[in-house]
């Protein structure tokens, strides 16, 4: 009788397995939202392509089942990738890879709410996307609040108190510099002056932008935009003498993705950019990112691309993102998910008129396929992949790049967890937090000019109010106070102290000498105190 038992048991094991595995559809559709023809899209596409194909060929994950991805490019324009968005979802896509842009994930988003089907973004940065307003967008990226943050540490570090934000005017580069601005005041900085730039901006459009930059006290620039328009902003600023000694440049992370895809690096590129700050998303040296980089360039070539390039970070995130979602599968189906769609009763209220609202539908199975993404946990091509309790990947770091002669420099790294250390993030993790700012370190950073000296960052304005200053022009003691009557310069052991100290300070203040008194005897101070107050001067 027992044997029996036993048996009944295996019985039952076995057959709800095979039921299991039976229920498993022979292919699982994914659609890709993104632009081929970009940086980032590029080496997107072809790792995307990899994985998918590495996924399909191990027959450890998505067993019986062949992943297929869709690719739409959505060429730049986020009318045409809010409409193939909407293409996907009148096809029962259980997931969407993407999209790359910021803009278009906040439109999409609310469609992907509605219809249940979950987005995992590799490209969307933008730190508004949060999951509390969107929960179907799952970031796969880092949120730029975190790259934000290292910024504000780098201009903190440097003991500047102000800086100028160059931006794209859209959702990206205004909330990106949102973020920048709150990471500052928390370090007792600001940011003196926003210049924003219309997306598509003609170079004149630019080229006054910069000129009105260029008349503020700040001479730390961040510049948080996208690739064509950040490369003509450095090459308009190199011509308007912009990125000479005395200027500090930071660049967001697109500047880094563009260079790093070159596998020769222009020098005349090179040259608009001397000195200059960039960062890059932090990658492990994993055994997936060796394998990917090795064979690299002959997925490229199988792929019929003319140029060659090189892979990105965002490459080696496109590529996790699709074993994210290939991982988080296998979970639903192990767990008796199945693929099936309902009709939305809110589209069948509205009067679509020749759209075709019906034909998107509900998955079933959305909600239950997000928690598998949230609770995947595996080392990818980028490292750790596991989602926090905010939907950020955990263990958000950069790598500080300088930018010198023909090449890039990594001066140094930052964490959420250490701040700035010139070790490597995933060292640190083994060793206790410590955030004390004389822990804080970087590699020397030569700045525009050829220079190890640290820029202070400032100059008096051009379109500043200027303070005047009343000087005696003293018949007596001449040593400590003198004007030449004919340059009218003011010399003199107190001028050197005043000017010496208004150099120490942290934030600029114009100053000019207005000379009281002939020269040939001592002024009378009551007379001078008199003339400001009924001149003002």
């Amino acid at each position: 009788m027992k044997f029996i038992l036993h048996f009944w048991v295996l019985f039952c094991c076995l057959y709800a397995l095979s039921k299991n595995i039976y229920a498993r559809p022979d292919t699982v559709s994914v659609g890709a939202l993104f632009t081929f023809n970009s940086t980032i899209g590029r080496a997107a596409k072809i790792a995307i392509s990899a994985a998918v194909n590495e996924i399909n060929n191990d027959s450890s994950i998505l067993p019986g089942t062949n992943l297929v991805v869709e690719m739409q490019d959505s060429n730049c324009s986020g009318f045409v990738g809010i409409v193939q968005a909407l293409q996907f979802m009148e096809k029962d896509t259980v997931a969407i890879i993407g999209p790359q842009s910021s803009v278009i994930a906040h439109v999409i988003s609310h469609v992907a709410n509605e219809l249940q089907v979950p987005m995992l973004s590799f490209g969307a940065t933008d730190p508004t996307l949060t999951s509390l307003q969107f929960p179907f967008l799952v970031r796969t990226t880092r949120s730029d609040h975190f790259q934000m943050a290292a910024v504000a540490d780098l201009v903190d570090y440097y003991e500047w108190k102000q800086v100028t934000a160059i931006y794209i005017d859209d959702d990206y580069g205004r909330n990106g510099i949102a973020s920048l601005g709150d990471e500052l005041v928390k370090r007792r900085g600001k940011i003196s002056y926003k210049a924003a730039v219309r997306p598509g901006a003609k170079k004149s459009e630019m080229a006054s932008v910069l000129v009105r930059v260029a008349l503020m006290e700040s001479r730390v620039v961040i510049l948080h935009a996208n690739p064509d328009s950040g490369l003509a902003l450095l090459s308009l600023a190199r011509n308007l003498g912009m990125t000479s000694s005395g200027y500090v440049w930071i660049a967001t992370d697109w500047l880094s993705s563009i260079l790093d895809s070159s596998p020769r690096l222009d020098i005349g590129l090179l040259s608009t950019m001397q000195g200059f700050l960039t960062l890059r998303q932090h990658t492990e040296n994993t055994r997936r990112k060796s394998m990917l980089a090795s064979k690299w360039s002959a997925l490229v070539k199988k792929d019929s691309v003319d140029d060659l390039f090189l892979i990105n970070s965002y490459g080696f995130y496109a590529y996790d993102t699709v074993w994210i979602l290939a991982y988080a599968l296998d979970a639903y189906f192990s767990r008796g998910g199945n693929i099936s769609f309902s009709n939305d009763t809110k589209l069948h209220e509205v009067g679509a008129g020749g759209l075709q609202l019906k034909a998107m539908t509900v998955f079933d199975g959305g909600r239950l396929l997000l928690e598998r993404i949230q609770q995947v946990n595996f080392t990818g091509a980028t490292g750790p992949v596991k989602f926090d309790t905010d939907g950020n990947l955990i263990r958000p770091a950069y790598d500080i790049v300088n930018i010198v002669g023909s090449g890039l420099r990594t001066v140094g790294h930052w964490s959420n967890y250490s701040g700035l250390s010139t070790s490597l993030p995933e060292t640190l993790y083994m060793k206790p937090a410590k955030r004390i700012r004389g822990d804080q370190k970087l590699h020397t950073v030569i700045w525009p000019g050829e220079t190890t000296v640290r820029p202070r960052g400032w100059v008096f304005p051009n379109n500043g109010i200027e303070l005047k200053i009343g000087v005696p022009n003293r018949a007596s003691y001449r040593q400590f106070v003198s004007v030449d009557n004919n340059s009218g310069t003011v010399r003199g052991f107190c001028i050197d102290v005043f000017v010496a100290a208004a150099n120490l300070l942290q934030y600029p203040v114009p100053f000019k000498f207005v000379p009281f008194g002939d020269g040939s005897q001592n002024p009378s101070y009551p007379d001078l105190i008199n003339n400001i107050l009924t001149n003002g001067r």
